[in-house]
Parts: structure tokens; C-alpha cells; sequence
């Protein structure tokens, strides 16, 4: 492996800014290789700031466990653009009476992106209205009362930007936008930011890493084209169910909606129990886009019998026509070129990114939590996810693993810095994703493969729909051992907990 290793190096220096030994372990559930259909490239339909106007009160109607976002979407894929009526329908579960909502509104960060059109709430027009940058605030007219909801529409059209490559020693690829071959609509609605201890949270972007937060939520997105003979093949977060004139797309507490479109898409699909799991992919990559869609069907059933189910009845994987890799739920991005690079086995970059992506529907997609400023608590479980897919599947490259996803880098630094503290995206995947994989199976050594595992569970099931903190994942640790860890929390992390 070291010869492998040797050769592509350059390679993987150049994308390096990317997302990003115990006992092995038996699993008691043989997992199978995932049977692959091939399937053709046909479409799969699917302002300055104003002053503050008060707005109508919440309806009193009993809450629904989460809220509901509704996007009724029609798609110009050659004007790039895309129309949007949204219905948000929102309960107030904080415990307290709540004066004002705040919107996150991403594409609003690209000038002429977000033309809004109007707003009403509970059927009642609102005029005036606070949006600065990806800040949308409305003040209300009385007190939004516990455990009622308000119903929010918006309209609005999206006119996307083109995404281009950025400098990856600045910041990481833009997503958002089309390309030749790709449009891809990513955080593109207008969504309601968590409310925590009174405190809307909504961070700033940044260079590198993600800074959003979100609640999980219901979606249902009926996407239609403008010109229905024009219609391109779309890769989306939910279940799709055809309609007379449009496709359905359902997903259940989730914590986005993303979707990728493109005429020049190939599709391989297979089954992972009721889970259908598809691999979207270009021209003369039907060998990686085939490899990825491989790997991630292993992981879902390593995942399911080490952590919990898989959450949803879709999985996603979509080659991005860029070089980054991003996790969505029931979807997720990976770079462009380390399809080029798969050399037909598991010990590639394709593969492990594949499956790190894949570990972020249980630690991210279940188990939400701050991205900017506690990105470790997803991002260091999805990379020891990778080394938990080797040990189960092909253990003889664990060490290989080690050396050349993780330690080649030579990884410094506290694993629960915030995004904003990394100095650049290599020393902060060093320290939150690398690091934060050495603790964890520090951690699995010093209170053994029964706990660890259980705890893992447990973690999951404890902080399902939640938005979990560094204190709720060692709480919950510390209910499954006894264990002295104090060293490895001084040796690997900035605070105490």
C-alpha cells in the first residue's frame, strides 16, 4: 500500500482541502454485496433592509411534533432559474412565547439571486420586513404562543449563480448555482433557524466548514418544468411519487432538501433492505459512480447494525461537477475528481469519502448539532465511521487507513475548535476531523468495543431530533462507563467537559 501511496500523492496534495489500532470487531449479520442496476440518463421527473411591520399571531391550533416546509417549485433549467412558492408551517416549541421568527435565506448571499415577491403570514400580507444578507426577521404582532403554529408563505424566483471554482486555499467550492453540466440547489429555501434557550442561531458564513444549524423538519417539494419537454434527470433528498403534472418528493424529519439536476446524468440504483440508494454520474465514470454507490450500500448496513437504522427510504449520491464533498439529508455530494482517481479497489479516496458522507445521515442527519461553532461532534464520528466500514469489511487496510487518510497529514490541535478558529480548512480538518478520530478510539481502547458500541446507540436514540452539544454527547458517555478519561479529554480537547 505504501507504493500506492507514493504514486498518488500529488494528486491527493492537491485536494487536500477537501472534507474532508483495537481489536477488529465481528458483525453478527453477514453484510452482502449490493446488486447494481444500471439504469439510462433519461429524466427522472421530479432589498434593502425596511422598517418593521407587526405581523398576524399564530392560529391556536395544536402543534405538529416538527415543522413543515411545502415548496411548490417550477424549474427553468436553461434560464437557470427557479420559481418557488413555500409554505412554512411552524410550531413554537421553545416553551416561550416567542415576539419574532428569523429566516435563514442563503441565496440571498449572491447578488440578484433572491427575488422575493411577497410574504403573508396566516394568510395576512406582510409588507415590511428585515432582510440583511442571509437574514430574514419579522416582527410579530402579538405573542406567538407555545405549542400553536403560524403558517408561512413566501414567493419567490431564483435566479441561480454561476458556480466556479474557487481558490481551495480561500474557500471551499460553491455549491449553490449551475455549472455546464449541473444545476444544484442547495440551502435555496427560506427556512425557520433553530430557537435555543431564547437565542435564534444563525452564524456567519465562513471559508471553510458549514455554519448553519438546523431543526429537522418535514418536506414535500412538487418540482415541475417550465417547459416540460425540456425536462433533466434530478436527484433529490426525497422519495419521489409522480403526479399529473409534476413529482412529489417527500422526506420526515429531516434537516434539509437538496437537489441536483442535470441532462447529462447517469443512474446506477440499488436495494439495502427497503432503502433505495442511487448514484448519480457523468459520461465515461460508470466504473466510480458504480464503486460509490457500492461502498455507501456496505456502510448503510455496517451503520444500521453498529448504530441504528438508516432514517429514510432514499439515499443520493451525486458526482458534483466541483471538488468538494457535502452531506445533505438523504443526499449527498462527492468531488469530481477522485472519480478520476478510483483505481477499482476500497483503499482510494472515492471509497472512504464515499463512506464518510454516508455516516453523516446517523451523526448530522439524526443527531444534528452547531456545525460552526461544534462541528467535531459530526464530523469526528463520520471520519472514525470510515475506520469502522474497514475494520467490518476489508480489515487488512485499517492500517492502511490510518496512515494515508489520517496520519499522513500529521493531525494538531483540539478537536472541538469552532470552524471559525481553524486557520485554514487543513488545520482545521486536522484538528476536528483527525484528531477527533484518534480520541474516539482512544476512548473505544480505554472502555472496551461492548460500551463503546453501546453508547454509540444510545447516543443516537438519546439525541434522535435533537440539536446535540460536546456536553450531551459526554453525558450520555458517561452513563455507559465509569472509566477515568480525563487525560484523553486534556490531551485532545480545548474545554473541559
Amino acid at each position: 500500500m505504501q507504493n500506492k501511496t507514493a504514486s498518488s500523492l500529488l494528486a491527493f496534495l492537491l485536494l487536500t482541502f477537501l472534507s474532508s489500532c483495537t481489536p477488529l470487531v465481528d458483525i453478527p449479520t453477514p453484510i452482502d454485496s449490493p446488486t447494481l442496476t444500471q439504469t439510462s440518463e433519461s429524466a427522472i421527473i421530479a432589498s434593502p433592509t425596511t422598517a418593521l411591520e407587526p405581523t398576524p399571531t399564530a392560529t391556536t391550533v395544536p402543534a405538529m411534533a416538527r415543522a413543515k416546509y411545502t415548496l411548490n417549485t417550477v424549474m427553468d433549467y436553461d434560464a437557470h432559474t427557479v420559481t418557488v412558492d413555500e409554505m412554512i408551517q411552524y410550531p413554537n416549541h421553545t416553551n416561550g412565547q416567542l415576539d419574532a421568527l428569523v429566516l435563514a435565506v442563503e441565496p440571498n448571499l449572491w447578488d440578484g439571486s433572491f427575488n422575493l415577491s411577497s410574504i403573508s403570514i396566516n394568510g395576512s400580507p406582510i409588507t415590511t420586513y428585515s432582510i440583511d444578507g442571509q437574514k430574514l426577521s419579522i416582527t410579530l404582532a402579538s405573542a406567538f404562543q407555545p405549542e400553536t403554529v403560524l403558517t408561512i408563505n413566501i414567493q419567490y424566483k431564483l435566479s441561480l449563480p454561476f458556480a466556479a471554482q474557487q481558490d481551495p486555499s480561500i474557500s471551499r467550492p460553491r455549491i449553490y448555482g449551475y455549472t455546464e453540466r449541473q444545476l444544484n440547489l442547495t440551502n435555496w429555501y427560506p427556512f425557520v433557524v433553530p430557537n435555543i434557550n431564547g437565542e435564534w442561531v444563525l452564524h456567519d458564513p465562513w471559508y471553510y466548514g458549514e455554519h448553519l444549524v438546523y431543526d429537522a423538519a418535514d418536506y414535500e417539494v412538487n418540482l415541475k418544468f417550465a417547459d416540460p419537454n425540456k425536462a433533466v434527470a434530478i436527484a433529490a433528498s426525497g422519495a419521489a411519487e409522480q403526479q399529473a403534472d409534476s413529482t412529489r418528493y417527500t422526506i420526515t424529519a429531516a434537516r434539509t432538501f437538496a437537489i441536483s439536476a442535470s441532462r447529462d446524468f447517469h443512474v446506477a440504483t440499488t436495494q439495502v433492505g427497503n432503502v433505495t440508494v442511487s448514484s448519480y454520474y457523468f459520461d465515461f465514470n460508470q466504473e466510480p459512480g458504480q464503486a460509490a454507490l457500492k461502498a455507501s450500500a456496505e456502510a448503510i448496513q455496517v451503520y444500521n447494525q453498529r448504530f441504528g437504522p438508516y432514517p429514510h427510504q432514499t439515499l443520493s449520491i451525486v458526482m458534483g461537477d466541483f471538488n468538494d464533498g457535502m452531506e445533505y439529508s438523504g443526499f449527498f455530494f462527492l468531488p469530481r475528481d477522485f472519480y478520476g482517481l478510483y483505481d477499482g479497489t476500497p483503499a482510494n479516496y472515492l471509497t472512504f469519502v464515499a463512506v464518510h458522507e454516508t455516516s453523516h445521515q446517523w451523526w448530522f442527519e439524526q443527531v444534528g448539532n452547531d456545525q460552526a461553532l461544534h462541528p467535531w461532534i459530526d464530523e469526528s464520528l463520520s471520519t472514525y465511521s470510515e475506520r469502522i466500514y474497514y475494520e467490518t469489511l476489508y480489515p487488512d487496510l485499517v492500517s492502511w487507513w490510518w496512515t494515508y487518510r489520517i496520519d499522513f497529514f500529521q493531525p494538531e490541535g483540539f478537536a472541538d475548535i469552532p470552524v471559525y478558529d481553524g486557520q485554514g480548512f487543513r488545520i482545521y480538518t486536522n484538528a476536528v476531523y483527525f484528531k477527533g478520530a484518534h480520541f474516539l478510539d482512544e476512548l473505544r481502547a480505554r472502555i472496551g468495543d461492548e460500551a463503546f458500541f453501546a453508547f454509540l446507540q444510545d447516543y443516537l436514540a438519546q439525541e434522535n431530533g435533537k440539536i446535540a452539544t460536546s456536553a450531551d454527547f459526554f453525558r450520555v458517555l458517561r452513563e455507559h462507563t465509569s472509566a477515568d478519561i480525563s487525560d484523553l479529554i486534556t490531551k485532545y480537547f480545548k474545554n473541559s467537559y
